[in-house]
């Protein structure tokens, strides 16, 4: 008798699962198929759960001249997720010796404005007071030229600063490519080539890529942009512009393997990844709600470490839920339908399923 009783709660509680984790598929599908219809650009999904996928599906059509339908394994342009690998690329070389955090920006350049001042640390919090690129008069005649990162950088480094290095947090991607030449001066190779070599090689992330606009990239999802009603093919730059803060290319599934590297350590020790994940303050002692390469906020009461991304034609979004170890992340190839608000809510609905 009592084990026929064990038997049959045992029953009862794989059931109880497997009911709730289709009630929770079914709610994922019903939001998603609401935000991305079968006959427009669209997005792929992916949510995963303690180091397994538990939800991998795509949206619409990855291009609509072709009215090709979206596949899970397409290739997106990342946008400012790229930051990420920056960030952690900067803590790798910081863990071997050939960084520190409170190195300053003279150390590289020498004549650079306020580089006395301005430390590794700021670039990575947004807390430099160097004035956002994206921002500055002029970018437009220069968007599509292949520029070295040091004619980058002289493109915006004598603009005033918006405040002293530490006492104000402003987004600028002009940190991250600061970065980007300083991981290059270091390593004495390439950004792109040590993203690359010791970390998609490394993590066995294949369909991940440096963007480039003339190689051939197996599964690329064409970007698109939405004005007037219609939708236009997304407007050309130099994949050199964005750099080392926004010219990564990947997939769901690549996207996956990354954050199951930073959860389990498999670039950098806990201790140095722990620099990623600080809710860092500010000289007035307020939080800025941002680490290295990590936005650190919460969702329904629960920590989350979360970045989204936007270049042109494509919107990214990825959520880590380190309470209950879920990763959900969203790609999509129009500018015009962000997966930020999806992703946060199927962020609230696995919290709470």
């Amino acid at each position: 008798m009592i084990k026929f009783l064990s038997i049959l709660i045992a029953c009862f509680f794989l059931n109880s699962t497997k009911v709730f984790s289709q009630t929770f598929e079914f709610k994922v599908d019903s939001l998603l198929t609401d935000t991305y219809q079968s006959n427009v650009p669209g997005a792929t999904f992916l949510i995963a759960e303690k180091g397994n996928v538990i939800y991998q599906k795509a949206f619409g059509l990855s291009n609509l001249e072709l009215k090709t339908p979206m596949k899970i394994d397409q290739v997106f342009e990342l946008g400012s997720i790229t930051k990420q690998f920056t960030a952690i690329a900067v803590l790798m070389l910081v863990e071997k010796g050939k960084l520190d955090l409170s190195d300053t920006l003279n150390k590289f350049i020498l004549d650079y404005p306020n580089g006395k001042k301005i430390t590794i640390h700021h670039l990575l919090t947004h807390t430099s007071g160097i004035k956002n690129f994206t921002s500055v008069k002029g970018l437009n005649k220069i968007e599509k030229e292949d520029i070295t990162p040091e004619e980058l950088i002289n493109f915006f480094k004598n603009e005033p600063m918006d405040f002293a290095p530490g006492e104000a947090f402003k987004y600028s991607n002009s940190g991250y490519l600061l970065l980007g030449y300083i991981i290059e001066q270091v390593t004495g190779e390439k950004y792109s080539d040590f993203i690359d070599q010791h970390i998609f090689k490394t993590l066995g992330m294949t369909n991940s890529y440096y963007g480039s606009n003339r190689d051939v990239i197996e599964n690329r999802a064409s970007g698109y942009s939405k004005k007037n009603g219609e939708y236009k093919n997304n407007r050309y730059i130099s994949f050199n512009i964005p750099y080392a803060a926004g010219s990564l290319m990947s997939t769901t599934e690549d996207m996956f393997k990354w954050q199951k590297a930073i959860t389990n350590n498999l670039l950098i020790k806990q201790k140095t990844a722990q620099n990623a994940f600080t809710n860092y303050t500010l000289s007035t002692n307020k939080h800025i709600n941002y680490g290295y390469g990590w936005h650190i906020k919460t969702i329904d009461g629960k920590q989350s470490f979360e970045h989204g991304g936007s270049i042109m034609g494509f919107k990214s979004m990825g959520v880590y839920l380190p309470e209950s170890d879920i990763y959900i992340i969203g790609l999509s190839n129009c500018d015009c339908n962000s997966p930020t608000k999806v992703v946060k809510e199927i962020a609230g609905l696995a919290i709470n399923k």
